[in-house]
């Protein structure tokens, strides 16, 4: 009974929500980073790239072509589907757990700023199965790819190749259909890394204000520990320290330490049902 009550909370909760995008009500129906997306639309996808600013498109393009089709669609329906994605990835990481990790607010945050870190949660989870799936980071963010350096320090050759020659083959057909693209984003990568990208942040949230190198370093070494000491609920962590920014929704990316958990503790894992994640 309590696990049905749950589900259907939840399921209820996630419909709503997704209506009131669908409908465009306000104030439900903001949602800054599905936005960004959204505006790539125009082909130029990086005529407002700035670190910070709101309605900033700053990744790869990539994710731009991928995500082509969904853009033609009128906002409103866009930002529904975004939400649904999220909402989706929420359920198929926690299962039942889902309704009350909604407490825990870089959750809510995340599906309402409809960025990419519930998809990195899955993607992280996946991806110690099929390596392809680091993809995802190394062709948004790039740096929480650092996660594939589990592969490096296991020895796993064949995981790392298809994590690397994924990306490699993605990145090749992208910069073919538009190198035009690829020119604008790595000026814009570079102007991150020299300093000369960063402004003020205009997108109102809490974020640490520590800078990227000292947590790629930590990232990578966390990385290393959970390799070494076959601890894969660690790399969630690693990933997070390892964002451009860690704005308070990137910590949903902890959402996938659950599922990597309970797989690792047998004797827990017996005490909760499996999420569909690990099932």
């Amino acid at each position: 009974m309590r696990d049905r009550l749950l589900r259907d909370g939840y399921v209820i909760l996630a419909i709503a929500f997704v209506g009131l995008r669908l409908f465009a009500v306000k104030p439900w129906a903001d949602s800054v980073d599905a936005y960004a997306y959204w505006t790539t639309r125009s082909g130029d996808f990086y005529a407002a790239a700035q670190t910070g600013e709101i309605g900033a498109y700053l990744y790869s393009p990539a994710f731009a072509q991928a995500i082509a089709p969904l853009v033609w669609l009128p906002i409103a329906v866009f930002t529904a589907v975004w939400t649904a994605f999220n909402c989706a990835a929420l359920w198929w990481l926690l299962g039942r757990y889902a309704l009350p990790s909604l407490l825990f607010l870089p959750i809510p945050f995340e599906i309402i700023s409809g960025n990419v870190h519930l998809l990195y949660a899955v993607a992280i989870v996946v991806g110690f199965r099929h390596a392809a799936s680091w993809t995802l980071m190394l062709m948004t963010k790039v740096t929480p790819g650092v996660g594939i350096l589990w592969f490096l320090v296991r020895r796993e050759w064949r995981s790392l190749a298809l994590a690397v020659g994924t990306t490699v083959a993605i990145a090749a057909v992208s910069l073919l259909l538009d190198r035009g693209a690829w020119e604008a984003w790595l000026k814009l990568l570079q102007a991150d890394l020299s300093g000369a990208g960063q402004a003020s942040f205009q997108t109102l949230g809490w974020y640490v204000p520590v800078p990227l190198l000292p947590r790629l370093v930590a990232a990578a070494g966390l990385v290393a520990l959970a390799a070494l000491t076959d601890r894969r609920w660690l790399v969630p962590f690693a990933v997070v320290l390892a964002l451009p920014v860690v704005w308070l929704n990137g910590l949903a990316v902890l959402a996938a330490a659950v599922p990597l958990w309970r797989t690792s503790i047998p004797s827990a894992a017996g005490r909760f049902a499996a999420s569909p994640a690990v099932r």
